[in-house]
């Protein structure tokens, strides 16, 4: 069991740190199906693995300069609340059902990705004065980005993953950033949802310290080496190639949650 879970967290960590928060989606199923975790249980060992690779993640990303720090705070911060009622629901929805509309999300955001990665195209290094528009807030924008924060905060809570693949949109079109920055600062916002969610669970949650500690190290040292994925492989390709790894996990999730409901 350790040996599965450092190779799925470097595998996990690999993903989170080339792609931003989307690469946490695999966590859950991979603690369902290849360590043998009940649903809730995965959940809750997937918030802590999150966390932690996504801080380490970050401060990588920073060293670039990449990070938005006070917008990642304030988005995050605004989907506490939300993260301790998708906790709630959590407690209150059959395993099984809660992995088959886990599999509709991972539909979405292999979409997504997609979609998005239809568009993409290398973008050219942009100065100070040039991102400055992207730091104003105005009541439009701060809305979009509150309402974001809330709808990934309960999705952090309930599905025990960071919703970075509703958080890049939300800072892209929101305000204005640059892909780079917005993978970055979901990190930063995946974090502290994490911790929300975390905290929401503090005395009832049961944490497998055995398949978590070795997991979240090696997700750590796979976030580490995700920058340099990035730097040598073409964005376009790595989204798509993720995507359809994303759609082939979905289908045996569905699958395999409406056997059991059926069954």
């Amino acid at each position: 069991m350790t040996v599965a879970a450092v190779g799925l967290g470097l595998l996990i960590g690999l993903s989170l740190g080339a792609l931003g928060g989307g690469g946490s989606i695999l966590t859950v199923p991979a603690l369902v199906y290849v360590i043998g975790q009940d649903a809730r249980a995965a959940t809750t060992s997937s918030l802590f693995i999150v966390g932690i690779s996504s801080v380490i993640a970050a401060l990588g990303h920073a060293r670039s300069g990449q990070v938005r720090w006070g917008v990642g705070v304030v988005f995050g911060a605004t989907g506490i609340a939300a993260g301790f009622a998708g906790t709630a629901a959590n407690q209150l929805v059959d395993p099984d059902v809660l992995l088959l509309a886990f599999a509709a999300v991972i539909v979405v955001a292999a979409v997504g990705m997609l979609a998005n990665s239809r568009g993409e195209e290398p973008a050219p290094p942009q100065q100070n004065d040039a991102q400055e528009p992207a730091r104003r807030w105005t009541p439009g924008r701060i809305g979009k980005v509150g309402g974001a924060g809330l709808v990934v905060g309960f999705m952090t809570g309930f599905f025990g993953v960071g919703g970075g693949f509703v958080i890049v949109p939300a800072l892209t079109l929101a305000l204005g950033m640059s892909m780079p920055q917005a993978v970055a600062t979901s990190l930063v916002v995946i974090s502290i949802n994490s911790a929300g969610a975390l905290l929401a669970r503090a005395g009832t949650a049961h944490f497998d310290w055995a398949v978590i500690v070795p997991f979240t190290l090696a997700a750590i040292a796979g976030s580490l080496g995700g920058k340099t994925v990035t730097d040598r492989v073409p964005g376009t390709t790595l989204t798509r190639a993720f995507a359809v790894l994303l759609i082939a996990v979905a289908v045996y999730t569905a699958t395999s949650s409406l056997v059991s409901l059926l069954g």
